[in-house]
């Protein structure tokens, strides 16, 4: 199937009335934060949960890599429905879901239970995916940086913040509550969406298989689409090989701290992640491709600076960390809104698909990234993790680089 078949089809993207007020866009914003968190709460808890569920640091190492598989394949599997069905509707029915399969995670009383509980999350916090193209779509064109920009600062705050609250809840009152408050908060976030939402009109009749059918035909017949997909998924990689194995490696010596420490460090991620929307409307006056080598450069010289940390003090390696972790976050999130941004201007028709195609890299990279760094940090310590994260940093830095030459 051609991409200019798979057009014909086409209606309007959004009812006409339907505008991005300020309350929706807090809306979107908020609803994208507390979706996508449900992936990473797990992160800062691993040393305390470990210990409760008798298991090895390597072993609950799969449960941050499942959820981002999970991730991966659901929005594979999942997302393009947006393009095809009412998109509110899927937003409220995921979001239900997801309640359920963190409550899940609450009461599961074994590691293997808690493993496929992960998998279902991951699935179901694609909603969050289905939520960032519904911005794109309701923002005229000239404002849609700066809108994608506002909605993906609600998530990336989610992602980060998410570490604090978890960490702080897990030492206070157990890890499971972490997950039974994540499932009631989910569960109100879906009845406010349920009412505040507009409709969307469909963008494609194409039945189920042919739609993921022209996922392939998207794939093939966009270049940009291809190079934003493996830049930002090589990012992903690094930051979650840090994310991943930060919690157990400040729980073991010389640091000895706990998981409230440890997700403290979203709020150094956070600072980072409060320049989304300046991201955004920097990709609408510079262009996307200038602010994505910009934002790789940030993150390999972020990543870089921890190879410093052997030669110094205790206190001075943590403050290096969080100096860092400002300087990582920034360029990973400055490159995602900026790809994002490239890939919703290709083909209007089949946003939702192509944000598929590239969160799908995104989280393949996160999977691939909270495995490779539990093995380098059992293998080789910190200096490995920090090693895994600097060759995919630098590996992304250079698409960007060659595209832009060939394109000159």
């Amino acid at each position: 199937m051609s991409t200019t078949s798979m057009t014909k089809n086409i209606t309007q993207a959004a009812p006409a009335q339907a505008t991005l007020s300020t309350s929706l866009t807090f809306l979107l914003a908020a609803g994208t934060g507390l979706t996508v968190a449900a992936l990473y709460y797990s992160q800062p808890t691993l040393g305390v949960l470990a210990g409760d569920l008798h298991a090895t640091a390597r072993n609950v190492g799969w449960i941050p890599t499942l959820t981002q598989l999970g991730y991966a394949i659901g929005l594979l599997l999942l997302a393009p429905l947006g393009d095809r069905y009412d998109r509110r509707n899927i937003i409220v029915i995921k979001a239900l879901i997801l309640s359920a399969a963190l409550l899940l995670t609450g009461f599961a009383p074994t590691l293997g239970v808690l493993l496929a509980a992960s998998l279902a999350v991951g699935l179901f916090a694609t909603v969050a995916q289905d939520i960032v193209p519904a911005a794109a779509t309701l923002a005229p064109p000239e404002h849609r940086g700066k809108a994608v920009g506002m909605v993906m600062t609600g998530l990336l705050m989610g992602i980060l913040l998410s570490r604090v609250v978890s960490g702080f809840v897990a030492e206070h009152f157990g890890w499971r509550t972490v997950f039974m408050a994540a499932a009631v908060s989910v569960l109100l976030l879906a009845g406010v969406m349920a009412k505040g939402l507009p409709h969307f009109a469909p963008t494609t009749t194409q039945s189920y298989p042919a739609l993921l059918q022209s996922l392939a035909t998207l794939w093939r017949a966009h270049r940009k689409l291809r190079l934003a997909a493996l830049a930002q998924g090589l990012l992903a990689l690094g930051f979650s090989a840090f994310w991943s194995t930060l919690a157990v490696m400040l729980h073991d010596a010389p640091f000895h701290l706990g998981s409230a420490v440890a997700g403290s460090f979203g709020l150094a991620g956070a600072v980072g992640a409060l320049a989304a929307p300046f991201a955004g409307r920097l990709a609408d006056r510079r262009g996307a491709e200038w602010v994505t080598r910009i934002a790789a450069t940030i993150t390999v010289v972020s990543f870089g600076a921890m190879l410093a940390m052997p030669l110094l003090s205790t206190g001075a390696q943590l403050a290096l960390l969080a100096l860092a972790t400002v300087g990582f976050d920034l360029g990973v999130q400055a490159s995602l809104i900026s790809h994002q941004s490239i890939i919703y201007g290709i083909a209007p028709e089949a946003r939702s698909r192509l944000n598929a195609l590239l969160m799908t890299s995104v989280f393949v990279g996160m999977a691939a990234g909270g495995f490779l760094g539990a093995q380098a940090l059992a293998g080789w310590g910190w200096m490995g993790v920090v090693g895994v994260a600097i060759v995919a940093s630098g590996g992304a830095l250079l698409v960007r680089i060659r595209a832009a030459a060939a394109r000159d």
